[in-house]
């Protein structure tokens, strides 16, 4: 569909490049707190996350949390949670984003050997649907919106 791109800019969806990497990954740039950052976009992850190591990088506030995540090849891993970060991917930005932080160190080493740069982070699902998400693999593009949300006091029944 080839006016597909200006459908989504008249309806205020927001386009963000990306790269796919040698090892398939989609590979986004992400400023969180202002502060840029390589990520990979996931689909299949539940929430955006980062590594213990990039705490002090985006100025997050780590609080413990009893959860434990888990993803390829790996699980019950110990992690924390940052809240109310800001998030800006090109000119789509999300404020009061909660990241969860734990160990990326077995994501990058897979990377590393397939000779292919680490990432900081990754950007999941959260993220995706909050801004109802459309992929565009044929031009290495993700559009996303911004939903105007409704005040709950304002809602009539």
């Amino acid at each position: 569909m080839e006016n597909l791109p200006e459908i989504l800019k008249e309806n205020g969806y927001k386009k963000i490049k990306f790269k796919i990497s040698k090892t398939q990954h989609l590979l986004i740039k992400a400023k969180i707190n202002d502060v840029e950052g390589n990520f990979i976009l996931d689909t299949g992850a539940s929430n955006s996350c980062v590594g213990f190591e990039s705490i002090d990088y985006f100025n997050l506030h780590a609080n413990d949390s009893k959860t434990r995540a888990a993803g390829a090849g790996a699980t019950g891993m110990p992690t924390k949670v940052s809240e109310n970060n800001n998030l800006k991917m090109g000119r789509w930005e999300y404020q009061q984003f909660d990241l969860v932080i734990f160990d990326l160190s077995h994501v990058n080493l897979a990377l590393k050997e397939f000779k292919a740069n680490p990432v900081h982070g990754i950007i999941g699902a959260d993220i995706l649907q909050e801004g109802s998400a459309i992929i565009d693999y044929a031009n290495s593009c993700v559009y996303l919106i911004k939903l105007k949300k409704i005040p709950v006091q304002s809602v009539l029944f």
